[in-house]
């Protein structure tokens, strides 16, 4: 019986499979993942939290699309969150200057094949990241957001459901539920 061996890429072996690529791949620790497509609520949902957050922070950070990655050095991933905000300076890898390093704001929509690695080992990575200061997670099953918060050296988790209304400190943001949801119909 043979044994299955994972193979490990550099991340500049990443970079080129990308390029060469026409799906999304991340990167973590020597592994290239592919990364499924998202459904249409999944879009609706990224368009509408970030279109949310640009009205509000329109002129002190940049809001960006799925289409930028993120890179964590402290823990070799390279990521693309379904929205990303970086107040100040946007600032990119060494090594790949198509990735940004300093996101205030991170923001995943959930789907069934990825929910438990965003909220787990995805949430770890981001944590690594000094510049988080919030992460938002939208959920694809309910109208329901799950915040998590840096706040000093704690991270504090807070759930928005629907007709609910919660604010973020950096940047300075109030975000709506049902805002968020409408006109989407989930999954």
């Amino acid at each position: 019986m043979t044994t299955a061996r994972r193979l490990h890429y550099s991340h500049a072996d990443y970079l080129r499979a990308l390029s060469e690529s026409t799906i999304k791949l991340e990167y973590c620790d020597g592994v290239i993942y592919a990364m499924a497509g998202g459904t249409v609520a999944h879009g609706q949902l990224s368009v509408n939290i970030a279109s949310a957050l640009k009205v509000q922070t329109r002129t002190t950070c940049a809001v960006l699309s799925s289409d930028v990655k993120v890179r964590i050095d402290a823990t070799d991933l390279t990521t693309f969150p379904d929205a990303s905000v970086v107040c100040g300076k946007v600032k990119t890898a060494s090594q790949d200057r198509t990735a940004i390093t300093n996101p205030s704001v991170l923001v995943e929509v959930t789907s069934p094949s990825t929910e438990d690695y965003d909220r787990g080992d995805k949430l770890s990575h981001y944590k690594q990241l000094a510049s988080v200061k919030t992460v938002i997670f939208v959920s694809h099953r309910r109208p329901e957001l799950t915040v998590v918060s840096r706040r000093g050296r704690k991270w504090i988790e807070e759930t928005y459901r629907a007709g609910e209304a919660f604010s973020i400190d950096e940047p300075e943001v109030s975000l709506n539920v049902d805002d968020v949801y409408e006109g989407v119909a989930l999954d």
